[in-house]
């Protein structure tokens, strides 16, 4: 009976041990995972994971919007970055206005608003177009819209009321931009051109671009001269407001996803790291140091310091210096 006894004592001893393991195991008994590194990662204003869609510049503030719905703003030309997260957003297309605010579109049916500082922002809804594409900011501070079945939309009071036109075509809106008071153009899919000649009262449609090009990105520099950039690296040039179109070369033979100004150049940024500029009638890659061979989905010019920043997928934000790479 003695050693009977003891066999249970031992028997319990041994449940209780292994009752104590458990417990640890579920509540943390022993030594906490030191999350440090994750912490760490979670409290840097520029993520890993982050895919930079736009970005915008107004002279002092620079406004990168991402998938994810975090905007990224810099306050000192692209060094450093501060983190806001936006409810509900993917901003796929931002613009400055002449205010210096910013604005911004998403997948979900609404346009964002920011101050000169890139903070403060605020939504208003969009009925129509239904899915908004692109966004621009004329001289006169109007608020350009431009998305799918070919759909147009204006404010001139910062989202209160919108002036709708549609173009009566299934068919999505790229691009939109009011070059000077009166003229402004839209180009879309299967070569889709609309103008607007009276301050964008009205749009017609004007042309087509050949074989029902698709546009990611378009830019003009005039009423007269602008250029379009699609699939396979193709870039058309017009020199008579969209009626025409030749094809430029393009050395890199990248597609550039996006177009824009800077210092007077036009630029483009797409697949493979490229950053490409016009040069003499073509397009020729710009070489910058470290490139990394992902796709570049936003750019901004940077004239002050005479750099761009450009942005892409896996929490990529740079800032390139132009006046070095010209000189080479």
């Amino acid at each position: 009976m003695k050693h009977a006894g003891k066999r249970c004592a031992r028997t319990a001893l041994n449940v209780a041990l292994m009752a104590c393991l458990a417990l640890a195991g579920l509540t943390g008994c022993q030594s906490a995972a030191d999350l440090s590194a994750v912490n760490a990662e979670a409290a840097r204003p520029v993520q890993r994971y982050d895919i930079t869609q736009a970005l915008a510049a107004n002279g002092r503030t620079v406004v990168a919007g991402t998938q994810s719905g975090a905007v990224l703003v810099s306050a000192d030309q692209g060094r450093s970055w501060q983190r806001q997260m936006l409810a509900g957003a993917s901003l796929v297309g931002l613009a400055a206005c002449p205010d210096g605010s910013f604005v911004g579109v998403d997948f979900f049916h609404k346009v964002w608003r920011a101050d000169a500082a890139g903070t403060q922002w605020s939504a208003v809804p969009l009925d129509k177009p239904r899915t908004p594409l692109a966004v621009s900011c004329d001289a006169q501070g109007r608020w350009w819209v431009a998305g799918t079945a070919a759909t147009l939309a204006v404010s001139a009071d910062r989202g209160a009321t919108w002036q709708v036109s549609e173009l009566a075509e299934d068919a999505q809106l790229t691009g939109v931009q009011m070059v000077d008071a009166r003229f402004g153009i839209a180009t879309g899919e299967f070569g889709l051109i609309a103008v607007t000649t009276d301050g964008g009262a009205t749009w017609s449609r004007r042309g087509k671009m050949p074989d029902e090009f698709y546009p990611y990105a378009s830019l003009f520099v005039s009423p007269a001269e602008g250029w379009v950039s699609g699939l396979a690296g193709q870039i058309l040039h017009t020199t008579d407001g969209g009626l025409s179109w030749t094809r430029q070369p393009n050395a890199s033979q990248m597609p550039l996803y996006r177009l824009f100004l800077h210092e007077g150049i036009p630029y483009g940024v797409g697949a493979g790291g490229t950053v490409a500029r016009l040069d003499g009638g073509q397009w020729q890659p710009v070489a910058y140091p470290d490139p990394l061979p992902v796709f570049l989905g936003a750019a901004a010019s940077l004239p002050e310091q005479h750099a761009l920043v450009i942005g892409g997928p896996g929490g990529l934000l740079r800032v390139i210096g132009t006046q070095a790479l010209a000189a080479r």
